[in-house]
């Protein structure tokens, strides 16, 4: 099963620059976008769609900001929007769910900071209620993979200036820690990390032109610990260039993908 994630910085400017044409041509089976920019109105109006999928979108309700899809070959049992938090950042578009029988995908945005005011308090206590809310599953006879924008980077090997960054939200030790805590007393898996150890990998640039210094690594799939030994294949697609973001691309090896597709497949659009 393979399954990409990516965050475009607004749909149309990525569909300008030729992701759909790309997508297309990636076979895979779920496609997770976030900060797509638009409605799920205009998502549908302007046909953002992709030739034998089902679609699935959710926005923010604000003009140019945030939202998320879900692209998938086949038709879930149940769609989720949002997480449940009762703060009113998780109704801005930020995280939407497909389930089948025993398997989760979910498409996340999470909320930036950039300096340490307001803006960094919402933040944490997104990440507090996400963290709650992953140890509550992970008690579940079901496998997560959450796939996004997580705005935090996990170690300074995922950093390309880690020291100079230590004190910029994203990359604070209380962040950090956060993912730390995430993969090591939760026992959750960072897909990628697990299959590619390199250094130098990163997804993200805060100067909005990958490849031009200073990368982060923010972007994730995070999966259940029980999917660990599943991941077959992981890169990130470096030949293009979409937005300020680039696209992650796991190939997982789930011998019962058909427990998955208990949904009829998609019908081709048109």
């Amino acid at each position: 099963m393979r399954i990409i994630s990516f965050s475009v910085d607004g749909i149309h400017q990525a569909a300008s620059r030729g992701l759909y044409a790309w997508l297309a041509q990636q076979q895979a089976d779920i496609i997770c976008l976030q900060d797509l920019r638009t409605s799920a109105v205009e998502m549908e109006q302007a046909d953002f769609s992709l030739d034998g999928y089902f679609s699935y979108f959710f926005d923010s309700g604000q003009k140019h900001y945030s939202g998320v899809a879900i692209y998938t070959r086949f038709q879930p049992k149940a769609v989720i929007y949002g997480l449940g938090f009762t703060s009113g950042v998780d109704m801005e578009g930020r995280y939407l769910q497909v389930d089948y029988e025993g398997y989760s995908i979910g498409s996340l945005l999470a909320p930036s900071a950039s300096a340490a005011n307001e803006c960094l308090d919402v933040k944490t206590q997104f990440f507090d209620d996400l963290q709650a809310l992953l140890y509550k599953i992970s008690h579940k006879r079901r496998n997560f993979i959450f796939c996004g924008n997580w705005a935090v980077a996990h170690k300074p090997q995922d950093v390309e200036l880690a020291v100079q960054s230590q004190t910029m939200p994203g990359f604070l030790p209380r962040e950090q820690l956060w993912l730390t805590q995430v993969f090591n007393r939760l026992g959750y898996c960072d897909a990628f990390r697990h299959y590619n150890r390199d250094g130098g990998e990163y997804t993200w640039w805060p100067s909005g032109t990958p490849g031009q210094g200073g990368g982060w690594r923010t972007d994730f799939q995070i999966a259940s610990g029980a999917l660990k030994h599943k991941v077959d294949c992981a890169q990130i697609y470096k030949k293009q260039v979409f937005s300020s973001h680039l696209p992650v691309v796991i190939d997982y090896d789930i011998l019962d993908l058909n427990q998955i597709h208990q949904g009829r497949p998609a019908r081709a659009w048109g």
